[in-house]
């Protein structure tokens, strides 16, 4: 279940980078939606984030290092 709410939340980090692209192309920047579909695009990085490494501190989430 985590792991399936970290590529929800990394798919849409993406959508929201091409709607920001589109945004720009269609508007030319002269709308708010642009800015809009940025500061959503951080919100979900940090969230993402901030769920990692809670699940990291946890033990949800463990890391396979290398051999």
């Amino acid at each position: 279940m985590l792991k399936a709410l970290i590529i929800f939340l990394m798919l849409a980090v993406i959508v929201s980078l091409f709607s920001g692209l589109f945004f720009l192309i269609r508007d030319g920047g002269k709308t708010n939606r642009v800015l809009n579909s940025l500061a959503l695009r951080v919100a979900l990085s940090v969230l993402l984030l901030i769920i990692i490494i809670v699940s990291l501190w946890q033990g949800s989430l463990t890391l396979h290092p290398t051999p």
